[in-house]
């Protein structure tokens, strides 16, 4: 059974750190890519950072890049989101996401999300 877990979410100060967590099981976690996504209220998802397999190419959304930085853990099967110089607007409920075609066929995973909340 495939799960992705989310985990490390809550509520942080303009400009404070924190890091979540997507555990994985159920699957084979260093052939798929990661993504993390956000989702605000009354926004659409949006994509914030992806990376390979096994982590030698990362992307980050430009209103994220230089503050965070993805990064994954394929013994631990666990991928992280390293959020620095935190922003009210980067509020949302973070997902991840797995992601791999396989002969023309897409496999993509969801988790249940967190809530990261940027206030004072």
């Amino acid at each position: 059974q495939v799960q992705l877990v989310e985990s490390g979410g809550g509520l942080v100060q303009p400009g404070g750190s924190l890091r979540i967590s997507c555990a994985a099981s159920g699957f084979t976690f260093s052939s798929y890519a990661m993504r993390w996504y956000r989702q605000a209220p009354g926004n659409e998802r949006e994509l914030v950072a992806s990376i390979s397999g096994f982590g030698s190419t990362t992307n980050y959304a430009d209103s994220v890049k230089g503050r965070f930085t993805i990064s994954r853990d394929n013994v631990q099967n666990t991928m992280y989101l390293q959020m620095n110089s935190l922003k009210p607007e980067d509020t949302a409920v973070y997902y991840c996401n797995a992601r791999r075609t396989v002969s023309f066929k897409e496999y993509v995973y969801w988790g249940q999300g967190t809530q990261v909340t940027v206030s004072s």
